[in-house]
């Protein structure tokens, strides 16, 4: 039997160090890296590889939903399971919009992860019982990004720098972590700001919020 290859991505190292416990412990899976970030995971997966990849929906500088999006651009035969607290069906849909084949709540994460690797390894879809029990699963998946989201509305380095002017980031800040000019960060922002209809940097960060793009508070991941 071949080792599924796995990459871990949670900013939070405690949620990581657990996890990376469990499975190690199946045989036949082993963790081949770990992320702290949306970009990270990126970068790791593009180095390692990895047959499937545990990814956190709500983390610093990319979120999972982007990540999710960017991994599965460079490599389609990557499986992504989400990770999250959230079981609200906007997150469910985004991340499956993304490309996910597997959603995971984390309160149930030991109990269920292992067996949702295995069911989506096998090439089918795992939902935690806590999120097909709100909702009627047939309906899930033919649900999709509604005209007014950010998703259908702004270009992908346009959500990259909304995500991060919602995370409070300077614009000299932003140029440095993607790597572009002041200038060009102050153009995105100006599209940003038409694109939504708004001039409020508040209005802006509350549709980033609400689209999940960042969280109401650093742990809600």
């Amino acid at each position: 039997m071949s080792t599924t290859r796995i990459l871990l991505a949670d900013d939070h190292r405690m949620v990581r160090e657990g996890l990376y416990s469990l499975i190690e412990q199946q045989i036949g899976m082993e963790v081949v890296a770990e992320a702290q970030d949306g970009r990270e995971a990126v970068r790791l997966a593009r180095r390692f590889r990895p047959n499937l990849v545990i990814m956190d929906v709500t983390m610093p500088g990319l979120n999972g939903i982007e990540a999710t999006r960017q991994i599965l651009s460079e490599s389609p035969g990557v499986k992504v399971i989400a990770l999250s607290m959230h079981s609200h069906s906007w997150f469910v849909v985004r991340m499956l919009d993304a490309g996910a084949s597997g959603y995971v709540l984390k309160e149930y994460a030991f109990e269920e992860l292992v067996s949702g690797i295995r069911t989506v390894i096998a090439g089918q879809t795992y939902l935690s019982p806590g999120i097909a029990g709100v909702m009627h699963e047939g309906n899930l998946f033919h649900l999709s990004v509604t005209n007014r989201s950010v998703y259908s509305v702004l270009t992908h380095r346009q959500r990259k720098v909304l995500q991060l002017i919602a995370e409070g980031k300077s614009t000299k800040e932003i140029a440095s972590i993607l790597r572009i000019s002041v200038k060009t960060v102050e153009t995105y922002r100006q599209q940003i700001m038409k694109r939504l209809d708004t001039r409020s940097v508040a209005k802006v960060t509350k549709c980033a919020i609400r689209e999940g793009l960042v969280s109401l508070e650093a742990d809600a991941s």
